[in-house]
């Protein structure tokens, strides 16, 4: 049954998921409402929550894997392995490693501009790409950058938000890097992962 959500429903809700991005809270648990559905249906699994059916299915949501596939599209641009069509722009590989630039939004937009742009792939991207570790930038091959950025994310619980549901935070990877708990779990303090 797994496997048929996986390759027949899941396929669907992430398509174009990077340039799509839901950056509200309502679209994010409309979508993990699908998925949550469908695994609440896999004999065996019924009596666990969404978060626990999660980690027993070893699946990330639907939220994780779209901030990992903008990671994944922040790597293929830096490795030139793709189009850089937003003109993303990468600082010089330092101690931190190889950063990306967050473009500068105009101090006079509207409220509504700027959560556009807050949610849009030229801002999420980099910051995102900002938030992996150092060692990551470098990996030169996409499989082994993959297998390495799994163990990463695996680090951080993944609880998206779900109506019924108290959740810590809206379990993006910048507001779990942004925690006082993230921060010294890696080592490095808040202020310098989400800039």
């Amino acid at each position: 049954m797994l496997t048929l959500y996986k390759s027949l429903v899941r396929s669907h809700l992430e398509y174009c998921c990077p340039l799509w991005n839901s950056c509200k809270s309502t679209g994010t648990q409309e979508l993990e409402g699908v998925q949550r559905t469908f695994t609440s249906k896999i004999w065996g699994f019924q009596h666990l929550n969404y978060w626990q059916r999660l980690k027993a299915l070893d699946i990330m949501s639907l939220q994780r894997r779209r901030e990992r596939y903008i990671i994944i599209h922040m790597w293929k641009i830096l490795h030139g392995k793709c189009p850089n069509d937003l003109d993303v722009r990468f600082c010089a590989p330092s101690r931190l490693g190889t950063k990306a630039v967050i473009p500068a939004l105009s101090k006079t937009s509207t409220q509504r501009n700027q959560s556009l742009y807050d949610g849009s792939f030229a801002v999420m991207g980099p910051r995102l790409w900002n938030v992996i570790p150092a060692k990551l930038h470098s990996i030169e091959n996409l499989v082994q950058f993959k297998t390495k950025l799994r163990v990463f994310l695996d680090e951080f619980p993944d609880e998206p938000p779900i109506p019924g549901y108290i959740c810590r935070n809206k379990n993006s990877l910048l507001d779990w890097c942004g925690s006082k708990d993230a921060s010294m779990m890696h080592g490095r303090s808040s202020s310098s992962m989400t800039q």
